[in-house]
């Protein structure tokens, strides 16, 4: 066959291969959207059998990943007729339209789409729909609460529903988070209010704290679990049983569809435990249990899950004054209690501490009989006495009173502080009111007694003057015992009284006087010169009178002569 012959044929064999390809093409219009299969794979492009056996090439990085052979491509026509005949399309611009289609749809029918919040601008957010559109979520719609940190949403993917709509690339589709929102919380409510019933367990999560309690999202609406419902003992906060942003379990107890109220439950997910109290725990048991709340009149002990019980301020200890538990006990401690009592209906149960171990007051007469003498430390000073510790948590009071048994003590700050080492003896033990009664002057016999017995009503007594006042003469007699001579019974019976009478005495005088009364009990001590001189003088009458029973006649007026010239 000739050149030219071959050369013929190859032109007729373009032409009827051009005439095909053009045949190919019938029914596919510019800006069409087709499904093509993928033929080949390059590292550069994706080729794409659009059918009629016309192929269109993608560069690879329009794919997330890069398709298999025979997979199926959504693409959109671009030129039918390209540079050197191939088709191009695009995959993109496929699923631009698509999704530009998709968009218009829900926007019609209010139907939420899925974005992601990507920047905050002027007024509100700019929102990623996908496919290359982008829309304006004003401040005020991005949530159903307002939106303290705008920057608090940035990355959030949620639905939105569209309020307006617009195709091209410009920030001109208006959407609304809050929308969808309160559309969904709708849904859930009355699907829930619906469905479900009491005893249920629901799931939701923990939102926010109250001091009652916390309140739970059931899906955009909230139930409250009261500090009550938390557990079957004593709770104080909510925050110890459940953390904010947990997602809990919980039985539902109580729902009101007027009021939309929904009451939950912690504690029911679980036995009460007051149900089986009795089979574990009586009256008199001894338990070891953790502290788990302290207040000022007293301590809560948990004796077993969801079963506190109370040691009250009085049960703590049977020697030392507890004026707050702290004082004697701390958060967490692990302690012995005894059951002293239980009240079911009430779900009470009361505890002491002191218990476990016994009374030392109920035998205190034994180790501390009256009379008895002891050394022992002050640990206390106050106004009218001093506190020394007999041993640990037991004191004994030493009164201001009991120091001396002749001196006035004002201040026992005088006599001892604290820290001193002091004899003391027993005088009166109180079990049942917890006191102990200390005296030191007691050491030693009571002068007083020892006095009147000495010197009783009526006798004379020798002292020397240790004070002299306005109001008489203080004289110190046998013991260091102080007496007074009023300012009238200074005077002699047959002169006047005046103060110059006072004048006649100095301290350090000595002088003797009547003992008018003398009373141990008031520590006082009363005497009399006027007395002592008024006997004198009825002894020297009296002995005049016998001298003179031989004389012939004795008159008055000789005898009060006689009385004056003595």
């Amino acid at each position: 066959m000739s050149e030219e012959k071959i050369e013929n044929k190859d032109t007729e064999m373009q032409s009827l291969m051009q005439e095909e390809y053009l045949k190919s093409l019938d029914g596919i219009e510019d800006g069409q959207l087709v499904t093509g299969t993928v033929v080949q794979v390059n590292n550069e492009y994706v080729f794409v059998d659009v059918g009629y056996k016309s192929e269109g090439r993608i560069p690879a990085e329009e794919f997330d990943e890069v398709p298999a052979i025979g997979d199926s491509v959504l693409v959109l026509i671009v030129n039918k007729e390209g540079k050197g005949g191939q088709v191009i399309i695009s995959k993109r611009k496929a699923e631009a339209q698509a999704k530009g289609a998709e968009l218009k749809k829900a926007a019609e029918d209010k139907t939420p789409v899925e974005g992601k919040f990507v920047k905050v601008i002027k007024g509100g957010y700019e929102v990623d729909l996908g496919g290359d559109f982008s829309g304006f979520c004003p401040l005020s719609k991005a949530d159903i609460v307002r939106t303290e940190n705008p920057e608090s949403l940035i990355g959030l993917v949620d639905y939105f529903i569209i309020e307006k709509f617009h195709g091209g690339n410009k920030l001109k589709s208006v959407v609304s988070r809050r929308d969808y929102l309160e559309k969904k919380i709708k849904e859930n409510k009355e699907k829930f209010f619906s469905t479900v019933q009491i005893g249920d367990v629901v799931e939701g999560v923990v939102k926010s704290f109250t001091s009652f309690g916390a309140f739970i999202d059931l899906g955009g609406f909230d139930g409250l679990l009261h500090l009550n419902d938390m557990s079957w003992g004593h709770v104080s906060r909510p925050r110890d049983y459940v953390k904010k942003g947990d997602k809990v379990q919980l039985r539902l107890i109580n729902i009101d569809p007027e009021t939309k109220k929904i009451n939950l439950s912690l504690k029911h997910m679980q036995e009460d435990p007051w149900s089986t109290f009795e089979e574990h725990f009586h009256v008199g048991d001894v338990i070891t249990a953790p502290v788990t709340k302290m207040t000022t009149f007293g301590v809560f002990i948990e004796i077993a899950p969801g079963i506190e019980g109370l040691a009250h301020i009085s049960e703590l200890s049977w020697t030392k004054r507890v004026n707050n538990p702290k004082e004697v006990l701390n958060l967490g401690d692990v302690v012995q209690c005894k059951i002293l009592g239980y009240d079911l209906d009430k779900k009470r149960v009361s505890l002491g501490i002191k218990q476990v171990e016994a009374n030392p007051w109920e035998t205190v007469a034994e180790r501390y009989p009256v009379g008895a003498h002891f050394s022992r430390p002050v640990v206390k000073v106050t106004n009218s006495g001093a506190f020394v510790n007999l041993e640990d948590g037991i004191d004994g009071f030493l009164h201001v009173d009991d120091v001396s048994w002749t001196k006035k003590v004002k201040n026992i700050s005088s006599f001892c502080k604290e820290g001193d080492i002091i004899d003391v003896v027993i005088t009166r033990v109180e079990p049942e009111n917890r006191r102990i009664r200390l005296g030191v002057k007691q050491l030693e016999d009571n002068p007083w007694v020892t006095l009147k017995k000495s010197y009783p009503k009526n006798s004379v007594i020798t002292g020397t003057v240790s004070n002299v006042t306005d109001f008489g003469v203080f004289v110190k007699v046998l013991g260091d015992i102080e007496g007074l001579i009023s300012k009238y019974n200074l005077a002699n019976p047959d002169e006047e009284y005046s103060d110059e009478i006072l004048k006649r005495y100095n301290v350090g005088d000595t002088i003797n006087a009547v003992v008018m009364d003398i009373n141990p009990q008031t520590q006082k001590l009363s005497l009399s010169v006027r007395e002592l001189v008024r006997r004198n003088q009825e002894s020297e009458v009296e002995k005049y009178m016998s001298n003179s029973e031989d004389d012939d006649t004795v008159t008055f007026a000789d005898l009060i002569s006689s009385s004056k010239e003595k």
